[in-house]
């Protein structure tokens, strides 16, 4: 790990705590931000970087469950490591059910910690890589025509060719040669595939 593929911002109201979670960080050659209230950090801006945030769950104003439920809107996800000195079990489990890697009461082991934003940065890492191939399934569904998309959510629903030429109006070589085409610019080597990735776009599947 190289201190420039990755980011850890850190939201605690207490200094000394705030430096010393920096120092730790930057240790293990992290790069690392850190902010003294969650309106400072919702101010911020975001590098595009595999990133996570180690979070206070008692601060002033905004508390630390408040900012996970901002953070949990679309363009804003972001892996959360929750850190307090006063936390309780209701606490723990509403953070936890709300998507939290972990939560640590302080005072906790630096390893520890240190543990959890490895933990946090792979789930980013991995959101990000599934985000980036949804992205690329989209674009190659917007490159088919509409015919061929026709003829493809008819193929992903189990119809023939012949079955689909009858419904769109033309030949069975016709619907063959745009099969071929869709497959061909989906980058599907099967009909399974296909069917999944039609799945993943949630493509509507008209009833046959």
């Amino acid at each position: 790990m190289t201190e420039t593929d990755a980011m850890v911002f850190v939201v605690d109201d207490d200094a000394p705590m705030r430096k010393s979670l920096e120092n730790l960080i930057r240790s293990v050659g992290l790069r690392v931000e850190v902010f003294a209230s969650a309106k400072e950090f919702l101010r911020s801006k975001r590098p595009d970087l595999p990133s996570c945030l180690v979070l206070d769950v008692r601060l002033p104003g905004l508390s630390g469950l408040d900012l996970q439920r901002q953070t949990s809107n679309p363009g804003m996800e972001i892996p959360i490591v929750f850190i307090t000195g006063h936390g309780d079990i209701p606490m723990s489990v509403r953070a936890m059910k709300a998507g939290a890697v972990e939560f640590l009461t302080k005072p906790f082991r630096e390893q520890d910690l240190l543990d959890a934003i490895q933990q946090a940065l792979e789930r980013d890492r991995a959101a990000r890589e599934q985000r980036a191939a949804l992205e690329e399934l989209r674009s190659r569904f917007e490159s088919l025509t509409p015919r061929e998309r026709a003829v493809m959510t008819r193929v992903v629903a189990g119809l023939l060719n012949k079955q689909i030429g009858a419904e769109l109006g033309t030949s069975e070589a016709t619907v063959k040669m745009h099969r071929h085409q869709v497959m061909e610019k989906m980058g599907a080597s099967s009909l399974p595939e296909l069917v999944r990735m039609a799945d993943r776009l949630g493509i509507p599947i008209p009833k046959s």
